[in-house]
């Protein structure tokens, strides 16, 4: 995984330059508003910070869509452009006007950076390792504000701090992310197959994975592009060919209408090369966690049940009952190996030659809305099914399969031993494991239609293996749960490789915003957006120097015989400091603990260090005392939020939305974030003015308050989940929610 943690690393170089400029306003506006007399008005001063935010929200509403158009590395390399004007026009700044115009433009960087960093990172990053690579640009940004500061207090020593260079020395590094998103970062493959550009996914992919054999990460991105709204949770048996041919032969010397009967149960699941199958028995519906889970959201229980968001139920069930899937980053460079059973079950042949994946004219007669109603004949469907989804794979994965299909008549522990020593100490080549333990496969489906003709479809499953017991022994039969839904490689004369160019062709649509999956989605992206920022972090973050000059922080460094300003700067780079280890544990936990766990452990600790403050701020005591206080309890909340209510919105809102709609999404919510910045930001100094800073700590404290309240209830854990099997349970969630549904979708029940 190497690629996929240097092109991330690369990429966060943008949250890097934030950072940067955070916090070289932070310590400049102390001499801005000295020279430009804007010391009786606090307006004008916070609209010097603020114009930044406001050209970030600016740029914002039009980045998701244009990003959709033209794809997130441009976006990127215009961030990097941005930057590097800016610098240059502060560097110069005559008059506050021309100063206003420059964070203007820097803010347009500011605002690409982050909004696409995210998304970028999360797209291009594996499912178990994807909220590690996704902290890096909290780390950067953070590090990038202790560096800034680490020169400004150099500046602050001499007679004559120049606040000029302090903002224009931004359009140095900016050259260095530019050089890196023009000579280095590829571009996101689910973007490049929403265009149809397969081929040059397929390469990326291969570089990002360190594999040639990407053909099940493929597969997933095609079908990524639709929305999935009509999920239904089935469970299966799944067992080895072998085996169960063998017990349908000894079944029919005894009992031939159970053989007869087991036959009409048992279905084929498809996987994504031809050949790759399996044999599965449906179950009853509701006897795995999965099941039970949505029979638990979709009930009238208790308050707790009520108010408990359906979605948060089905992924906690899975986090917290298949431990296959906590496999963390050990497990994502094994595929199916987190399914271990599964690769003994598959019965591989050789495949044909190549097709071509881009030259393929696309169907513009097919009316995308009519998919799920459309069935195909016996011979069109099945025969799709056995060609081969994706290109051929290397030479060496070709020869394992080979060897694996010479030995498939064999008993199946005989088949699991030469599948373990061909591919090298049971670690599989199987290209349908999706990460985190998931597999991707398709069923035929056959119905009887108006006319007495019996039509079949295809449906796309998403496999993960159940936590429960194992009937028939372990190393023969899996029982696995399954998101079901529609396919979108498989519908009626749409064959898989005209797909990806029709969707590019048909671009995002707003209505899909209203699909109730995606609709969720988006509560869950805008509400812990505001939340995040009105708990007060940028704001506070943007004035910790004239903070901590307020609450007297001069008195814990008078010994060193420096200034009022100075002193406030090196207590703010130190804070910053401060923050790295805190985020480089958060680093470890996000894949580990998870997302949710981080919130739920840090906002406690958030309200109880406002509260420290508010007391330090109103109860009588001596100055030193007052000062060691305050600056304590600043450390404590900052460190507290970069682990948690800082990295963690941008992730999950990078996390939760389908490909077709992701950019589209991802707008709204960003635009949610900068709205809030501004807000907080240039009302901070009228606050501070006004109330004071136990008034602005305590309005901060009751808002952490609600924040944690809304993550118990309706944030869930998202870690180690494909993006495309995330959206499937916001489609079962937004089912299982009304008490009315259940009754259309007796399934769910």
């Amino acid at each position: 995984m190497q690629g996929a943690v240097l092109v991330a690393i690369a990429a966060a170089i943008g949250n890097l330059l934030q950072g940067w400029d955070n916090a070289t306003i932070a310590g400049a506006v102390l001499y801005i508003k000295r020279e430009f007399h804007l010391e009786t008005q606090p307006a004008l001063e916070g609209l010097v910070v603020a114009t930044s935010l406001i050209g970030a929200t600016i740029i914002t509403t039009f980045s998701g869509p244009v990003s959709d158009a033209v794809g997130r590395r441009p976006m990127l390399i215009a961030s990097s452009l941005l930057y590097f004007a800016g610098g240059l026009i502060m560097l110069w700044s005559p008059s506050v006007a021309v100063l206003l115009l420059a964070r203007l433009v820097d803010g347009f960087g500011v605002g690409l950076a982050v909004t696409l960093v995210p998304v970028y990172i999360s797209e291009t990053a594996p499912p178990e390792i994807r909220g590690l690579l996704n902290t890096l640009p909290q780390f950067t940004g953070s590090f990038g504000m202790f560096f800034s500061y680490c020169m400004i207090f150099y500046m602050t020593l001499g007679p004559r701090p120049r606040w000029r260079f302090m903002l224009g020395v931004l359009s140095i590094p900016s050259l260095a992310y530019l050089a890196l998103t023009v000579l280095y970062l590829p571009e996101s493959p689910r973007w490049l197959v929403s265009k149809g550009r397969m081929k040059e996914a397929r390469a990326i992919l291969q570089m990002l994975r360190g594999r040639d054999d990407v053909s099940g990460e493929m597969a997933l991105l095609v079908e990524g592009l639709g929305s999935g709204g009509d999920t239904v949770i089935e469970e299966y048996v799944l067992g080895p060919a072998a085996a169960a041919e063998a017990d349908a032969v000894a079944a029919a010397g005894e009992h031939h209408h159970d053989t007869t009967t087991s036959e009409q149960q048992q279905v084929t699941l498809y996987g994504p090369e031809q050949g790759l199958s399996w044999v599965a028995q449906q179950v009853q519906q509701g006897s795995s966690v999965l099941g039970s889970a949505v029979e638990l959201a979709s009930r009238q229980g208790s308050m707790y049940e009520q108010i408990k968001d359906p979605v948060v139920t089905l992924l906690g069930s899975v986090h917290e009952k298949m431990p296959a899937a906590e496999g963390g980053a050990v497990g994502s460079a094994r595929g199916s190996t987190l399914f271990p059973n599964l690769g003994s079950m598959l019965s591989v042949a050789e495949r044909p030659g190549d097709w071509d994946e881009e030259n393929v004219p696309p169907n513009d007669d097919l009316d995308e809305e009519d998919d799920e109603e459309e069935y195909l004949s016996d011979e069109e469907g099945k025969g799709a099914l056995q060609a081969p989804l994706l290109s051929r794979q290397s030479t060496d994965v070709q020869e394992t399969k080979k060897q694996q299909a010479a030995g498939a008549e064999g008993s199946s522990s005989d088949a699991m031993q030469r599948y373990s020593s061909v591919t090298g100490g049971g670690e599989t080549a199987s290209t349908m494991g999706i990460g985190g333990g998931w597999q991707l496969a398709w069923k035929w489906t056959e119905k009887v239609g108006p006319d007495g003709v019996k039509r079949g479809g295809v449906k796309r499953m998403y496999l993960h293996e159940d936590g429960g017991d194992q009937s028939s022994g372990p190393g023969e039969y899996v029982h696995a749960a399954a998101l079901v839904s529609r396919s979108m490689l498989y519908t009626k004369d749409n064959p898989p490789e005209t797909v990806a160019t029709k969707a590019a062709a048909a671009g995002p649509r707003w209505r899909e915003l209203l699909e109730p999956g995606v609709r969720r989605a988006l509560f869950c992206g805008v509400m812990i957006q505001i939340l995040q920022q009105f708990s007060g972090i940028n704001g506070v973050l943007y004035y910790t120097p004239q903070i901590l000059d307020q609450a007297g922080v001069s008195v814990l460094l008078a010994s060193l015989g420096l200034s009022a300003d100075s002193t406030s700067i090196l207590i703010s780079g130190l804070t910053t400091l401060l923050m790295l280890p805190s985020i480089g544990l958060a680093m470890r936990l996000m894949d580990v603990s998870g997302r949710r766990t981080l919130l739920l452990w840090t906002i406690p600790v958030l309200i109880a260090s406002l509260v420290v403050l508010i007391v330090a701020n109103v109860a009588p005591m001596p100055t030193t005392v007052h000062a060691a206080l305050s600056t304590g309890s600043v450390i404590v909340y900052f460190c507290c939020f970069v682990m948690g209510f800082g990295p963690i919105p941008n992730i999950l809102c990078a996390e939760i939305f389908p490909t077709r709609v992701r950019g589209l999404c991802i707008a709204i919510c960003s635009l949610t974030f900068w709205l809030g910045d501004i807000a907080v930001t240039y009302s901070l100094p009228v606050m501070l003015s006004s109330v004071g800073l136990a008034g602005v700590f305590g309005f901060y404290a009751v808002v952490c308050c609600l924040a944690l309240i809304f993550v118990y209830i309706k944030v869930p854990e998202t870690k180690g989940f494909p993006l495309e099997v995330i959206i499937e349970f916001f489609n079962i969630g937004a089912k299982a929610t009304p008490p009315e549904h259940d009754q259309q979708h007796p399934q769910l029940a």
